[in-house]
């Protein structure tokens, strides 16, 4: 039996007919079905009509589901490591060993700098800067940058285990120095910029890396690359000869008495 509060006490309908007017519930019931609870006796309503409010529900807010943000992707604009900052048009990365082979050889009589660097050392990040201002002062210097963290395998056929660390190459001399620096000790650099820069002509083909360095970064199965000995290539290339047949003793023998013979009749 439902029951209901009215002026402080509960009321129990007999009759169970509702209706709806306006959003409420409305109980029809004749003025000598009511009985109030809290008093002993019978009340009557000249209407006969009791309104029961409804309790309207609130819509929910619209929420959203917060999901992972996938690895990589960035809420706004993309900031720049500090290896990216003040690149200058002479400066870029190396992608890949044979990237770094190519990038040597068809640098002709140019000088090359090659930047070996890590996103986590200190030293390299406080030399970025400079290294730019030598790239901006020198635009006929190429200076290729080899990330560490991407390329360790290559680094490691390399022997560049010191950070930071720079090699120098030029034309048909290759490579033509490599050492380590900080900024406390930037005059190295500075002095073998100054020595190596001057244009000079090169006698014969870019040489790039030593022969021995490309056969051990061939060697290392953890990279994309392959190299033939130049040996191998000269054999391919060029036509086999047959070699000349030795003289049949019987011939040898036989020349050697027809000579005899034409000596004496000379005589």
């Amino acid at each position: 039996m439902a029951e209901v509060c009215v002026k402080g006490g509960f009321v129990s309908p007999r009759s169970r007919s509702l209706s709806r007017k306006g959003g409420v519930f409305c109980s029809l019931l004749p003025p000598s079905t009511i009985e109030i609870k809290d008093g002993s006796h019978k009340s009557g309503f000249s209407e006969g009509r009791l309104v029961f409010p409804v309790r309207r529900i609130r819509p929910l807010k619209p929420f959203v589901v917060s999901s992972p943000v996938p690895k990589g992707f960035t809420i706004g604009p993309k900031t720049m490591k500090w290896w990216e900052q003040g690149l200058q048009p002479n400066m870029r990365e190396i992608e890949s060993t044979q990237d770094l082979v190519d990038s040597l050889r068809n640098a002709g009589d140019k000088l090359v700098v090659v930047d070996f660097f890590s996103p986590s050392c200190p030293g390299c990040k406080t030399l970025h800067p400079k290294i730019c201002k030598f790239a901006e002062a020198n635009p006929d210097v190429l200076f290729l940058q080899v990330n560490y963290e991407k390329h360790k395998s290559m680094c490691y056929s390399l022997h560049v285990h010191v950070l930071p660390f720079f090699w120098f190459f030029r034309g048909a001399q290759g490579r033509l120095c490599g050492f380590s620096c900080t900024t406390q000790t930037i005059k190295k650099f500075k002095d073998a910029l100054a020595k190596h820069t001057p244009e000079r002509c090169s006698l014969g083909p870019t040489k790039g890396l030593d022969e021995s360095v490309l056969l051990a970064l061939a060697a290392n199965k953890e990279l994309n690359f392959s190299y033939t000995k130049k040996e191998e290539v000269e054999k391919e290339v060029s036509p086999a000869i047959p070699p000349l047949a030795p003289l049949s003793p019987v011939l040898a023998s036989g020349s050697m008495e027809k000579g005899k013979e034409l000596v004496s009749t000379e005589r």
